[in-house]
């Protein structure tokens, strides 16, 4: 099927305006609105709307629908038209409330930026397989933080409630300690209201928590993490060894039997 060239179609041009997009919304969250920008936010929404009938017409729904990039960008495009309706229909006719906030969806225009980058396709497939491979470490990390959490919520809510006071208090409060966030606040609050000699054992206690938890333990599921997003290039590298490997044994064989 012959394509016919079109700016709708063209990446170069949909890529253009996609960053000119991203501008515009950029300045409308940051509070600078006027008439010209509002127009320029509608009129990108109305190319999007045009680039997908147009691709729709020259690839047909199904093969439109067969890539995932178009997927998404229909889903966008979807989202968008809840802000273009707004321009064009005075508010003092209707109750376009439910409008008004369904146009904060408009946000999600920015993720067609990550056209821009090449690869992405391949960096979100490895992302998956780590994500899947790691499972079991995130799991066990999170029943550790767990454990670790009711144990400090009897322990130190009459002394602590504010980072204690209930198990989610508790959970949250020993993340952020493994997380290096906090982690002398919360022990030296709950040691003001300890006796003296009790101080030096509960800051061991939570310095015990800092190492395990957040030292190894973050340490141990980021390294778990990374090199399952980058075993594809290992397997990719031990299969072309292999082949290579192949090769030489069989350059080897016919030098054998050409001396004999």
């Amino acid at each position: 099927m012959k394509q016919h060239k079109s700016i709708f179609t063209s990446e170069r041009v949909v890529l253009l305006v996609i960053l000119l997009n991203s501008v515009v919304l950029f300045l409308q969250e940051g509070g600078i609105t006027n008439h010209t920008i509002n127009a320029l936010d509608a009129i990108c929404t109305i190319f999007f709307i045009i680039e997908m009938v147009m691709k729709c017409r020259l690839y047909g729904i199904k093969g439109y629908w067969a890539s995932k990039w178009n997927r998404m960008d229909c889903i966008l495009v979807f989202l968008s038209i809840p802000s273009l309706v707004s321009y064009f229909i005075p508010t003092h006719l209707m109750d376009l409330s439910f409008l008004l906030i369904l146009r904060i969806l408009r946000v999600f225009r920015t993720f067609r930026l990550i056209h821009i980058f090449p690869n992405f396709g391949y960096t979100m497939r490895g992302l998956a397989r780590a994500l899947k491979d790691s499972m079991p470490i995130f799991a066990g990390f999170f029943i550790l933080i767990v454990v670790i959490s009711l144990f400090n919520c009897v322990q130190f809510r009459s002394y602590a409630p504010e980072y204690f006071g209930t198990p989610w208090d508790a959970i949250y409060s020993t993340f952020r300690m493994c997380t290096v966030d906090g982690w002398y606040e919360i022990p030296d609050s709950i040691a003001a209201a300890l006796p003296e000699n009790r101080m030096a054992g509960i800051r061991i206690y939570f310095a015990i928590i800092l190492i395990a938890g957040g030292i190894v333990g973050l340490s141990l599921v980021n390294s778990i993490f990374v090199d399952a997003m980058v075993s594809d290039n290992n397997d990719d590298l031990e299969a072309e060894v292999k082949e290579l490997n192949k090769k030489i044994d069989l350059l080897t064989d016919e030098i054998r039997k050409l001396k004999s």
